[in-house]
């Protein structure tokens, strides 16, 4: 086992400035607000108009840009139109990371002999997307979401994982249900309660409550993890291999309006602070191009990007710490 590194998720904040309004976006900002359910005060609709009318200016910008081929992917309108920047970088702001050493371990790699493609969901290894709400859970997502991949692998049965679970009862392990969380030690919490409810015993509720736990409907349980060492060739070995791998990666504001391609963003870095799950890698065009891609499973629901997946830059320096965060569970 190698040396892992925690990662922590928080959120939430409100905060803003009101303009002059375009009349020609009316229109657009009726239909948003229907589309995502969004409704104000009489005080509160200015200022969110002003924030969503900015991030729309702003995605049109990168859009356009993109016409031209200076970006790699495209952005879209989405929940997220009426947050500040600020608001979004509460939402995803890391604690100082930890590191803790468990057990040993060299991964031998096994590049020459993998596939070019792999994506775990036509094999049936990964469940439906789903959304984490005002919950800042994406750490217990991903960890679900890897020991589903495991447990299919096992037994041929795809079966949510309850992820309140989690939120509710990890804190003895490490954890801080929706304000934060580490995938490690919701790995340790699996390994050491003797097991994870389904979703259907447990359900999300997308906010923290008392640990309602009851072992006699655990739906899966785990032997051990595996902490990854921080390199990509280890990563595509590993989701080669083994299946959907959970990680971490750093989310810039750019990352909350992404609709599709290949996602880089020069101004994130490694330090990560939100979970996802890794469920495949590819390139798009000839493999000599270098658009070499992770396909990652995100918690934010099927609206946002490739119905609730991304594709981001592989092979490029660790991009955004893709591979500095990377576990899996045996079971």
């Amino acid at each position: 086992m190698t040396p892992t590194i925690f990662l922590v998720i928080l959120c939430l904040g409100v905060r803003s400035r009101v303009s002059a309004h375009d009349p020609s976006l009316d229109a657009e900002w009726e239909e948003w607000k229907i589309l995502y359910e969004k409704s104000y005060s009489l005080e509160e609709e200015p200022l969110r108009r002003t924030v969503w009318e900015k991030n729309m200016n702003m995605i049109k910008l990168h859009n356009g840009e993109n016409g031209l081929g200076k970006n790699g992917y495209t952005m879209k309108m989405n929940a997220f139109g009426d947050m500040t920047d600020e608001e979004f970088k509460k939402m995803v702001v890391a604690f100082p990371m930890q590191t803790q050493e468990r057990g040993k371990g060299i991964w031998k790699r096994s590049l020459s002999g993998l596939p070019k493609f792999v994506d775990w969901r036509k094999e049936g290894y990964v469940t439906p997307v789903r959304h984490q709400g005002n919950c800042g859970s994406c750490w217990a997502f991903a960890a679900t979401g890897a020991i589903e991949g495991q447990m299919y692998k096992k037994t041929g049965k795809l079966i949510p994982l309850s992820v309140q679970n989690l939120v509710d009862c990890s804190k003895p392990h490490g954890n801080n249900g929706c304000a934060w969380g580490h995938i490690y030690a919701a790995f340790r919490y699996v390994l050491h309660n003797g097991g994870v409810e389904a979703e259907a015993t447990y359900p999300y509720k997308g906010k923290g409550g008392p640990c309602r736990y009851n072992p006699q409907n655990v739906a899966a349980k785990i032997r051990e993890y595996v902490a990854l060492p921080k390199d990509e060739d280890v990563l595509m070995d590993a989701v080669a291999t083994k299946g959907p791998i959970a990680t971490a990666m750093h989310v810039h504001k750019s990352f909350s309006f992404y609709n599709e391609g290949i996602y880089h963003e020069p101004n994130c870095t490694r330090k990560g602070n939100h979970g996802v799950l890794v469920v495949g890698y590819g390139f798009e065009g000839n493999e000599t191009d270098g658009n070499n891609y992770w396909l990652i499973k995100n918690s934010w629901g099927k609206k946002w990007g490739m119905k609730g997946y991304m594709k981001i830059a592989k092979d490029r320096n660790n991009h955004c710490g893709i591979a500095s965060y990377a576990h899996y569970p045996l079971v």
